[in-house]
């Protein structure tokens, strides 16, 4: 599926070659601006960055925003699971090369906010200052249930590609743009991307470029293994939700903490957000006790994932060996505060910026 691309008069869409493969990018603001490169969550793209690039833009700020490997525009290539977040971490510091641009503010949203952890590791000299917003666990997302990221089960069994809800993968596919469905991707977006009512100006834009995300058993969500252990499958090797099991993290946490420099950290996040939380409504053990899987075994086994305590664990921990953190939890918000609270994001990022 190709769809046109559509943007707002100030933002200039490009396709850029890097050594790695070539990304579309938006870009807004003085080309002489402090750079800062906004990275989308999954089932997004650049396209959500637009009206903040916009806003920043007027500060000064050169605002680079690219759509990911496996979304929006870019141009398609396999994600390779087994590295983690390394895939995009790279592509992104060859992004930045091509530009030339040795230094930037990096800003992750979501998955990205995991992509940061691996660049903070791999690439610390290159980031300013680094903006988590609602930001996977350092740990990963699905699978361990305590602070310290202990996995449920040996196989990393209830993370990775098979717990995505099939029927959402046939309406991606489909470029199911249904308003009355709770399986559609306009109605998943709107119960949980924001604090209902709240509803994007853009949502048909938005809508678009994230139905132009990359689908398949080698590309979203990715592949699974069958598991004995409750709810019966582990993670693959491909596809971007089998980069965030834990089970491709298993350094990421000690990798991020010998990071030198340690940039600043601002983790940025909605008071109201039920995709990371510590019951997260994507979590499928918070399903299970909901009682949407049959057969979860208990909290003793598989207990929610506290996503927000092992975040501060970690984050906690980066100040003991030497960085600095900031937490902002934005009041009546869910998962999308640039959008949701775009002026507060705002003053709280330059008040971060300035004391940094």
């Amino acid at each position: 599926m190709t769809l046109s691309i559509t943007t707002l008069p100030s933002i200039t869409s490009a396709f850029v070659d890097t050594t790695r493969l070539c990304q579309h990018v938006l870009s807004c603001g003085p080309v002489d601006g402090e750079p800062i490169m906004l990275l989308h969550g999954n089932f997004s793209a650049a396209t959500y960055w637009e009206e903040l690039m916009i806003a920043l833009a007027a500060y000064g700020f050169r605002c680079i925003a690219p759509d990911l490997r496996g979304y929006g525009w870019t141009k398609d290539k396999r994600i390779d699971s087994t590295r983690g977040y390394r895939d995009w971490s790279d592509d992104i510091a060859a992004l930045l090369a091509t530009l030339v641009i040795e230094r930037a503010h990096m800003v992750g949203w979501s998955m990205a906010g995991g992509i940061l952890y691996r660049f903070i590791a791999d690439y610390p000299e290159k980031v300013l200052t680094a903006t988590l917003q609602a930001p996977v666990s350092p740990y990963g997302f699905g699978g361990t249930k305590d602070i310290k990221g202990t996995p449920c089960f040996a196989d990393f069994a209830g993370s990775g590609g098979g717990t995505v809800n099939p029927v959402f993968i046939e309406r991606i596919q489909q470029g199911d743009r249904s308003v009355n469905d709770a399986n559609s991707p306009r109605i998943i977006i709107n119960s949980f991307y924001y604090k209902p009512p709240f509803r994007a100006v853009r949502e048909e834009d938005l809508l678009t470029a994230a139905l132009m995300q990359k689908t398949g058993s080698d590309r979203y969500p990715g592949d699974a293994e069958p598991s004995a252990n409750w709810p019966y499958i582990s993670p693959g090797t491909f596809g971007p939700v089998n980069c965030w099991s834990p089970k491709y993290l298993r350094t990421e946490v000690a990798d991020l903490l010998a990071a030198q420099p340690k940039p600043p950290i601002l983790w940025i996040r909605g008071d109201s957000d039920a995709v990371v939380s510590d019951s997260s409504m994507f979590d499928v053990a918070t399903l299970g006790k909901l009682g949407y899987i049959p057969g979860w075994p208990g909290e003793g086994i598989a207990p929610s994932q506290p996503m927000i305590a092992q975040t501060r664990h970690v984050l906690d921990q980066y100040v003991v060996a030497g960085g600095r953190y900031y937490e902002v939890v934005l009041t009546d918000c869910a998962h999308s505060p640039h959008i949701e609270k775009q002026e507060k994001w705002i003053s709280e990022f330059l008040a971060f910026r300035y004391l940094k």
